[in-house]
């Protein structure tokens, strides 16, 4: 499209403007290219550290590429949304009670694509009834984008030692969302870093999964393993799972820089189901029809019931012994997933060690 009518310098104001309107807490523009970030993706597959998400060696190319996702692309917008929920138990707090389950607390709440998606989409179609059409296309996660190295090129934030994104004013408990564009936007300037010396996030990890700084093993992270991984969780890594459920927020609850988080505004991120501080054994007697109704249009939806099982299962291996968290095993014993049978058994066992 011909761009020289258009005035870009308003086009950008307007968008950050309305980005506010509508609950991100922060927009920047780059362009396109990072190769140095290119080949930290291929070093970091061609180390087997993806371990079973293909899709990130399938589509590696293009994760750098996004022109070859939407032709014509020149800039990306990235934007990001606060979801810490200010109102939730305490994070160490839950972590600390292993009858709990722990819950990432990004995912307290509703499915943070849709929101960010709706926003995002929104954004570009008000900006286009104001300047004509232009080609753009949104992404939030589904897409094979770098978002961190976008952003962080995009001013808002540096990336950590634990490979998430950091920024000065926020910390690292948001969500990232992109709009690719033909827009000839102007750009932004890089964030600069700013964890000097700091490696509290490294001996933090309980799986030992940032082997170095800046290099995630994803085979040994707890968000990876209950998430991601659909096989049987490694046995010599359960006990280290402790009571995480679903995700894991360790190296971020000690980063120095989540003393400048904030919490989240929009309405969507707001505890659903108690699931800030539930028993392990009143999430393990849900039934699948149960799962089906409470998790719809949660982030945890997508997991499914099996996988849900299977981390409730090693959860309440890692609990206290009580008669309730024995009775809440055996009442699974003959479910109907081997897979969840397998790590019923493996609890049991830890419950009764001369059975």
């Amino acid at each position: 499209m011909t761009t020289s009518a258009i005035d870009l310098e308003a086009a950008k104001r307007e968008l950050l403007a309305q980005a506010r309107a509508l609950g991100f807490n922060a927009l920047g523009v780059t362009a396109i290219d990072i190769p140095d970030d290119e080949r930290h993706l291929l070093h970091w597959l061609d180390e087997g550290f993806h371990g079973e998400m293909e899709y990130m060696r399938r589509h590696a190319r293009m994760r750098s590429k996004p022109q070859e996702l939407q032709p014509g692309t020149v800039r990306i917008v990235s934007a990001r949304m606060d979801y810490w929920p200010g109102e939730a138990r305490g994070a160490e707090a839950v972590l600390e009670d292993q009858s709990l389950g722990y819950v990432s607390r990004y995912a307290l709440g509703r499915d943070y694509h849709k929101v960010l998606r709706q926003g995002l989409a929104r954004l570009a179609e008000d900006l286009a009834r104001r300047i004509g059409k232009f080609g753009y296309r949104v992404c939030v996660d589904s897409a094979p984008v770098l978002e961190k190295a976008h952003a962080r090129n995009a001013g808002l934030g540096w990336i950590g030692k634990h490979t998430n994104l950091i920024a000065r004013e926020a910390g690292s408990y948001f969500f990232l969302g992109e709009i690719l564009t033909d827009l000839p936007l102007p750009a932004d300037l890089p964030a600069s870093a700013h964890c000097g010396s700091c490696q509290a996030c490294i001996p933090a990890c309980p799986t030992a999964a940032i082997v170095a700084p800046y290099r995630l093993d994803a085979r040994r992270c707890i968000s990876y393993l209950t998430i991601e991984s659909k096989s049987a969780i490694p046995e010599e890594l359960r006990a280290a799972i402790g009571n995480r459920i679903y995700g894991c927020d360790d190296c971020q609850l000690v980063c120095p820089w989540n003393k400048f988080a904030q919490a989240a505004a929009h309405p969507d991120f707001k505890v659903r189901h108690g699931l800030d501080a539930t028993a392990l054994t009143e999430l393990f007697r849900w039934s699948w029809e149960q799962f089906e109704h409470r998790m719809r249009g949660s982030a945890i939806y997508r997991i499914g019931y099996e996988r849900w099982s299977r981390n409730i299962a090693v959860a309440l291996g890692n609990a206290p012994t009580t008669p309730e968290v024995v009775a809440a095993l055996e009442a699974r014993r003959e479910d109907r997933s081997p897979l969840v049978r397998e790590h019923i058994e493996w609890a049991l066992r830890r419950h009764r060690p001369a059975a």
